[in-house]
């Protein structure tokens, strides 16, 4: 059995999608998506942005459950411009699987491997990526990897982290982060949201750009992530 766990729907659909003899399943009340990859058994679980709701779910879903592998993916903020959206980067910080040795013939599947940064927040200033790049030594960074890791590692799960850039220094948000994302309610403020580009009709191409590049990435995770079943 392979978990597989992103943040929020909006990582997971083009993956869900994919998947065969797909179902939904309710574990100590927390709802989990079942299907098969060319005669794999695949759960998915979103663990919610930030540490609590990660933490909190991540507890539930793992009580009395043994996984051969878990796949920790979804999106990421490159730190700097070495990585753009849309590249794949491996969490060689993270991870506890060596991914060339499953992967080392699949010259169309370019993961970058590289160290992953979990933070608090979602990060705004492009200044502030690039000074967290340099102290850290981190080339992306997310907000749950650091306690899906912690949790693997009393579980004794072997895990793979992979992501997707979906934001960078030269291609940021089109708002302020807790415009895009209220972590305290796990969802978007729809009426902030609305407020605030009404009041910036400016920001709008942005954010139709913006969407799209998120539409592209959350593919080429897809397509990276059944490759990688497939070849575990």
């Amino acid at each position: 059995m392979i978990a597989v766990t992103f943040a929020l729907p909006a990582e997971s659909s083009d993956f869900l999608r994919r998947l065969r003899n797909k179902s939904r399943a309710d574990r100590n009340g927390i709802s989990v998506t079942r299907g098969r990859i060319d005669g794999r058994d695949v759960e998915v679980l979103h663990t919610g942005v930030g540490e609590k709701a990660c933490r909190q779910r991540l507890v539930k879903f793992l009580e009395h459950q043994q996984f051969d592998v878990l796949i920790s993916t979804g999106f990421a903020g490159a730190l700097d411009d070495r990585l753009e959206v849309g590249d794949l980067v491996l969490a060689k910080n993270f991870s506890t699987i060596e991914l060339n040795d499953k992967l080392s013939s699949r010259s169309d599947l370019p993961i970058r491997a590289a160290d992953l940064l979990t933070l608090p927040r979602l990060i705004d200033s492009s200044d502030e990526r690039n000074q967290i790049a340099r102290t850290s030594g981190a080339a992306a960074v997310d907000m749950e990897t650091e306690f899906i890791a912690r949790a693997c590692a009393e579980h004794g799960i072997p895990l793979l982290s992979l992501r997707v850039i979906s934001d960078s220094p030269r291609e940021p948000f089109p708002a302020p982060a807790h415009i895009l994302f209220d972590v305290a309610k796990q969802r978007t403020d729809l009426p902030q949201f609305a407020t605030f580009f009404l009041a910036h009709p400016n920001r709008v191409p942005r954010l139709i750009h913006f969407a799209r590049r998120i539409g592209k990435s959350r593919n080429t995770l897809a397509t990276a992530l059944v490759k990688l079943v497939q070849n575990l």
